[in-house]
């Protein structure tokens, strides 16, 4: 996928359920700010009042949707999601970090509900195309899913739509952020996500500042 040019990064944290992904995101960002960067943090689907309201209904709304509405209603809140809050953050230089986003769609409505059938992924990366914005670096935290299962279960609370799915969607959702692990090396870094929150927390700061290091080298 094409890079989007811009002053700042975008880094994007990844995964199924159960990784942590929520209090990573909130982790590395207070820890490249206190390293001194400016960072915004966010999260898909969500990031502005009208990205929100579809997460809100994608998520816990009674309704169902066809497959092409359920993608394209994710594709409508990432794309207010970039126009009013990622592209402008990073225009002003500033590291976005964000919870879910397009790889998620690929593996969630693509391989979840879209069992990888040709034509859903198809039409995934169409929109995707349209959309753009893609990330500079993506950090997928895997788990297995029977781990995934038991800290969902030890969370309690109220269940999403995708949480509540049966393990078969689960497993193929794992293997949609695999296969898209396995199409672009250059950006996506697999990081385990069963080991204990400081040990996860400590491999993404390590794999980030590897690679911001790395930029402020090529600049």
């Amino acid at each position: 996928m094409r890079r989007s040019k811009h002053p700042g990064i975008f880094i994007t944290l990844e995964g199924g359920e159960g990784g942590g992904k929520t209090t990573q995101s909130h982790l590395l960002s207070e820890r490249l700010r206190a390293d001194g960067w400016r960072v915004y943090q966010t999260r898909e689907p969500g990031g502005t009042p009208a990205a929100e309201a579809l997460r809100n209904l994608l998520l816990f709304g009674e309704a169902e949707f066809c497959w092409q509405a359920e993608i394209m209603a994710h594709m409508a809140a990432r794309a207010d999601h970039l126009a009013k809050v990622i592209h402008p953050a990073l225009a002003e230089g500033q590291i976005v970090v964000c919870d879910r986003y397009h790889d998620s769609t690929w593996a969630y409505q693509g391989y979840g509900i879209g069992q990888k059938k040709p034509e859903v992924l198809a039409f995934i990366n169409a929109l995707r195309q349209l959309v753009g914005g893609e990330p500079d670096l993506t950090l997928w935290l895997d788990l297995p899913c029977e781990v995934a299962h038991k800290r969902i279960a030890q969370r309690g609370g109220k269940l999403d739509r995708y949480e509540g799915q049966q393990a078969a969607f689960h497993e193929r959702v794992r293997e949609g952020f695999q296969a898209m692990a396995e199409c672009d090396l250059e950006r996506i870094v697999r990081v385990d996500a069963e080991p204990s929150e400081a040990e996860v927390q400590a491999r993404l700061y390590e794999v980030v500042t590897q690679y911001l290091a790395q930029k402020r080298g090529a600049s």
